[in-house]
């Protein structure tokens, strides 16, 4: 579980805070998505989870124990996160990355366990990438990338996993294949966190949406809850309006055109 409580983060030199007071819970056995315009402080709450950030005030807490007291390794074991931007820093066989996983895990000089070997081969499958194992980093698409990065997340099987935009760069298949992977995680047990842009998936998926503007919490709750559109076009500063999916009865954003803070008539 990952509770944020009352978190105040500000960047140097910036007049006002980045995220305003934010509490939220991130509970065993569901998803949970933090949406909201950029800017909106969603990312910034992964930064501060990892300590790449400096809290100002309030406080940030993984299965109990306040994140800043944890040691790396131990962060890793109880929270594996796949943040929104990074570049290898040299070419290496997918497997192996995908096996780093697994270092959290590692004892001093203890040689790799069939367990280990075990947890790789199952994170390979869950995230779909069985046919780049054989490839090197360097020769992979962006959404490949992507997509070895959650198995190396998979790898190290964590209770909590966080997320920060994990469908960037993927078609609608493999963005439909990792909604629906984070769906089977956490009616497994798993506490998944997930940073997106993607109302309408998250709709069909989360468990519970926290929408965030300008640094603070603007609507929490379930998606019928956050899912409206006087809560939404006051956050997007856009007309729009929410009907509902026909697949799965799900609320839907629909951006209507027109410029901003002016609805126009759709066409017929």
């Amino acid at each position: 579980m990952i509770v944020f409580e009352s978190l105040v983060v500000r960047y140097p030199r910036a007049k006002t805070p980045a995220v305003r007071g934010v509490s939220l819970a991130a509970l065993a056995g569901r998803v949970t998505a933090v949406v909201g315009p950029n800017g909106s402080g969603k990312s910034t709450l992964v930064r501060a989870l990892l300590g790449r950030v400096t809290i100002e005030s309030g406080t940030i807490s993984v299965s109990g124990a306040d994140a800043r007291t944890l040691a790396p390794r131990e962060l890793a074991r109880r929270v594996a996160v796949v943040p929104q931007r990074e570049t290898p820093a040299f070419p290496a066989p997918v497997r192996d990355l995908v096996a780093l996983g697994r270092h959290p895990h590692a004892h001093g000089l203890a040689r790799w366990t069939e367990g280990d070997e075990a947890a790789v081969e199952r994170a390979i499958v869950e995230a779909g990438v069985g046919d780049l194992v054989e490839r090197s980093s360097d020769e992979l698409s962006g959404g490949e990338w992507q997509r070895v990065r959650i198995a190396r997340a998979l790898a190290q099987e964590a209770p909590a996993l966080v997320l920060d935009e994990p469908t960037t760069f993927l078609d609608i298949a493999h963005e439909m294949a990792v909604f629906e992977l984070l769906h089977r995680l956490a009616r497994k047990g798993t506490a998944v966190l997930l940073v997106s842009h993607q109302l309408n998936l998250v709709a069909r998926f989360a468990d519970e949406i926290v929408l965030l503007h300008r640094g603070a919490v603007a609507a929490a709750g379930s998606p019928l809850d956050v899912m409206r559109g006087d809560v939404l076009e006051q956050v997007y500063e856009w007309p729009l309006v929410v009907t509902r999916d026909p697949a799965v009865g799900a609320p839907s954003l629909v951006p209507l055109r027109g410029h901003r803070g002016a609805r126009d008539t759709p066409s017929h």
